[in-house]
């Protein structure tokens, strides 16, 4: 009877150690650092900004300062392809205009338009720099090269996934 209760009480510990390592795993993994792409566009914020470049790409692309935008909205919307590529990316995109991204990354300076990548333990690192996004034509070509460099990046960094 003594050697049951033992055992009982042997299984029970047993088992509350087992529950506890599964909790602290399932805690390890949803608090690991969630990869980034972050988006930061040579624009300010605000619905006033937004008609007032909505206005200037539509009259004066040449002039336009904000190639990532040009390249990924039409006149007031984000282009389909680019979209379902985002969202086809198992990374959180997070969307910045110049104003915003100074807040939330102060110190971090970049010529914008940019293309980052981080985690929620480290400064972004740029991925696709301005002067390469001013030469991209179309969201293809876009596409294939944000694809190309987190591509690179995964293999510096074996622990992101970057596609659903």
């Amino acid at each position: 009877m003594l050697d049951a209760i033992m055992l009982k009480v042997c299984n029970q510990s047993t088992f509350n150690n087992v529950v506890l390592y599964m909790a602290s795993q399932s805690l390890a993994q949803s608090t690991k650092p969630s990869d980034r792409l972050i988006l930061v566009y040579n624009a300010d914020s605000g619905v006033i900004n937004a008609l007032m470049h909505a206005v200037h790409k539509q009259f004066f692309p040449a002039t336009y300062p904000c190639s990532l935008c040009a390249i990924t909205y039409g006149a007031v919307s984000m282009h389909g392809d680019w979209r379902m590529f985002l969202d086809s990316l198992s990374l959180e995109i997070v969307i910045h205009h110049k104003d915003d991204f100074e807040d939330a990354y102060p110190g971090h300076r970049f010529a914008l338009p940019a293309v980052l990548i981080t985690d929620t333990n480290s400064a972004p690192t740029l991925l696709v720099p301005a002067e390469e996004l001013d030469a991209i034509k179309d969201t293809n070509e876009l596409m294939e090269r944000v694809k190309k460099r987190l591509i690179e990046e995964q293999m510096r960094r074996p622990n992101m996934r970057i596609f659903a």
